[in-house]
């Protein structure tokens, strides 16, 4: 199972976990949860306007919390989840918010989805995704989804040329 994740976070240098974010490839299985005990101070300007005013305030939980909230989601998912995501920060600040230990189901390292972001189709399901209202940029699962969307288009446009 290929599970879409994107995370918003303080700052590239100052880099502390915001709000995680996480769908499963076929839309089933979804996660988010906003920390409240990140390092506020750090966030820069793009981050105190952008991303900040977009928190929803479900599922507010301190560091310790997200750590027990996400082994149990995990649990839930099949015996193999590989994790998609377009930058590594994304998949560090998950292993730091795991305490460094990924659950047993999750194999490897992360899909990352960087090299279709120039692509046509995936980049244009994308921002359709976002178009759509109450679906900003920069919320983590609403970012999460675009990835997901992305990668359908993508999966669907390979579909199409092999037959």
């Amino acid at each position: 199972m290929l599970v879409f994740l994107d995370c918003e976070y303080t700052d590239f240098i100052q880099c502390d976990l915001i709000s995680i974010g996480m769908v499963s490839e076929y839309g089933q299985y979804s996660f988010y949860a906003e920390r409240t005990d990140y390092e506020q101070d750090w966030c820069n300007s793009f981050v105190r306007t952008g991303v900040i005013p977009l928190l929803d305030g479900s599922n507010v939980v301190k560091r310790v919390e997200l750590t027990s909230q996400l082994c149990v989601w995990f649990a839930t998912l099949s015996r193999q989840v590989v994790i998609g995501c377009d930058e590594r920060t994304d998949w560090d600040l998950l292993l730091d918010a795991l305490d460094g230990d990924l659950p047993p189901n999750v194999v490897g390292q992360p899909r990352s989805l960087r090299h279709l972001i120039d692509t046509t189709v995936y980049h244009d399901a994308v921002c359709r995704y976002h178009e759509q209202p109450g679906k900003p940029w920069h919320h983590a699962l609403y970012d999460a989804k675009a990835h997901r969307a992305g990668w359908m288009a993508w999966m669907d446009k390979r579909k199409d040329k092999k037959c």
